[in-house]
């Protein structure tokens, strides 16, 4: 499965520690001692635990797993590390469904109970995501296959739409939905509900026990798709399920925390790297290794400009464009052109 089989306990490990600093940082500094002895702590830095810090850690963890997920299955669905949900146009849509959620149906949403206000948002987002994937993946589609550079410049020409549209929405909102539009345009997981906690946990869960199922096809997916057919799989079926999963769980994302990019884009690759193309063990260690990398990105957005917190998007926007600016020169030398 790996290369390095060793790599996925130092990463679990990496994991807690990292989890247990994002749960001792903030402006509220908590001792080490109290976190491992819960019942020292008093009422305030208990609620700070529990109500704060506990959830945006899980928050974080379960978002950037499943980034990391639908990065690995798109750009092993397409067989071009350049896929990733916001590059396709995935997000865009999203970010899209979800603002004319917010913004038309604020009325709507208001009367409903809490959960259910969070369902029709997250709806509105798969929605948003799930029809942008499929007008990408038809324009990019040919008699020979799949065309990436059609699908790149189709993901381009979406995204762009997306964010004229949302522009628009922009300019028709009031002063409260416009400032709350931009700061969730930039990613941001300090506003994010119980009810979004769940259903985001959630996806994550299934979508991890879902794609753990679909490695062996995807690994047959690597060698062509006259080749997958060959060995007996429904390609073009394979290609719906594998879309419409990364359209809902990437739907419910941006639902809950805005636009988050580059994590789908630069943790695959790197994993690849590490490990080789086999999807049964880049699954697993993207899932992995995108929560880390989304937690160690939130605590810097919270410490970076302390006391003020900057949006995550714009800490994994700095931190993934120059490794994106990377794999674009080297995919140009490795077809001659530098």
């Amino acid at each position: 499965m790996s290369r390095h089989p060793t790599l996925l306990p130092l990463l679990l490990a990496l994991l807690l520690a990292t989890g247990l600093v994002s749960l001792a940082t903030g402006p509220m500094a908590l001792e080490w001692g109290k976190l491992l002895s819960p019942s020292r702590l008093d009422a305030t830095e208990s609620l700070v635990l529990l109500h704060i810090r506990l959830p945006r850690t899980l928050l974080c963890l379960a978002v950037g797993a499943i980034l990391a997920l639908c990065g690995a299955v798109l750009q092993g669905l397409f067989r071009n590390p350049l896929a990733d949900p916001g590059i396709i146009g995935v997000s865009s849509g999203a970010a899209l469904g979800a603002a004319l959620s917010m913004v038309l149906l604020a009325p709507v949403a208001a009367g409903l109970p809490a959960w259910l206000g969070t369902g029709l948002t997250s709806l509105m987002a798969f929605g948003g995501g799930l029809l942008t994937t499929l007008a990408v993946y038809r324009l990019a589609r040919t008699p020979q296959g799949t065309s990436v550079s059609v699908l790149l410049l189709a993901g381009v020409a979406i995204a762009a739409l997306a964010g004229g549209v949302l522009g628009l929405l922009n300019y028709l909102a009031d002063d409260q939905t416009l400032r709350d539009l931009s700061l969730w345009q930039m990613g941001s997981l300090a506003q994010g509900s119980l009810p979004q906690l769940v259903l985001v946990c959630l996806t994550a869960l299934g979508l991890t026990m879902l794609l753990s199922r679909q490695a062996t096809a995807l690994n047959a997916l690597a060698l062509g798709e006259a080749e997958a057919g060959h060995l007996g799989i429904d390609v073009q079926r394979l290609k719906r399920r594998l879309v419409l999963l990364s359209a809902l769980a990437v739907g419910v994302c941006v639902a809950a925390v805005g636009i988050i990019g580059f994590v789908g884009l630069v943790v695959p690759h790197l994993v690849r790297l590490l490990t080789g193309p086999d999807h049964r063990g880049l699954l697993p260690l993207s899932a992995l290794t995108g929560a880390w990398l989304l937690l160690l990105a939130d605590m810097l957005a919270r410490t970076l400009a302390a006391p003020a917190e900057m949006p995550v998007g714009i800490v994994t926007a700095l931190l993934g464009a120059p490794f994106f600016l990377w794999l674009l020169l080297k995919q140009k030398r490795g077809i001659g052109l530098a």
